[in-house]
């Protein structure tokens, strides 16, 4: 006879409640079974101690028969140190394609290239900082400018009253 540790379902609609049991293999999931070792209630915290119940004793007899236990009672056993489980995922399935891998390095040098201009921006404003700080020495030379610039404006300002008459003549022009 094939003997099997599974967990075996009871509680009510939605609020589950298992009984770890040992059982032929052949029979219903909830049917009859050969003793009952442990409890697991799902619905208590992770970090509860007594979300699971085993006796380890009898599990330890059971699977020196050669009983074997299902997934799930298997990882309350690895959890307890009765029985060793080994790790079912391929880690390498979860990493990312050639392509995926290709993209994400040249986003890493973008994503560094910008830093290093962003820095060199930096340093370029400190620079234009510290010689406008070092012009001011340089100022008085900088006023005896506007004063050569104003007969360029009064110049500028004769121009405008010519230009308006032209802007006044071109549209007495189009209205006839």
């Amino acid at each position: 006879m094939a003997v099997a540790i599974r967990l075996s379902r009871g509680g009510a609609k939605k609020r589950p409640y298992y009984r770890i049991v040992v059982s032929d293999s052949r029979s219903p999931r909830d049917g009859k079974y050969l003793e009952q070792i442990g409890t697991y209630n799902p619905l208590l915290a992770k970090d509860d101690e007594n979300r699971v119940k085993l006796d380890e004793d009898r599990a330890k007899y059971w699977l020196g028969v050669g009983a074997t236990p299902s997934d799930r009672v298997l990882r309350f056993l690895d959890a307890a140190g009765i029985l060793e489980r080994e790790a079912r995922n391929n880690p390498n399935k979860g990493k990312p394609g050639e392509k995926a891998t290709e993209r994400a390095e040249e986003k890493a040098e973008k994503a560094v290239a910008a830093k290093e201009a962003e820095e060199e921006a930096k340093k370029a404003a400190e620079e234009e900082a510290k010689a406008a700080a070092e012009a001011p020495a340089e100022e008085p030379a900088a006023e005896e400018a506007p004063a050569d610039e104003a007969p360029a404006e009064e110049a500028a300002t004769e121009e405008a009253p010519a230009e308006e008459a032209a802007a006044d003549d071109a549209a007495e022009e189009k209205s006839e």
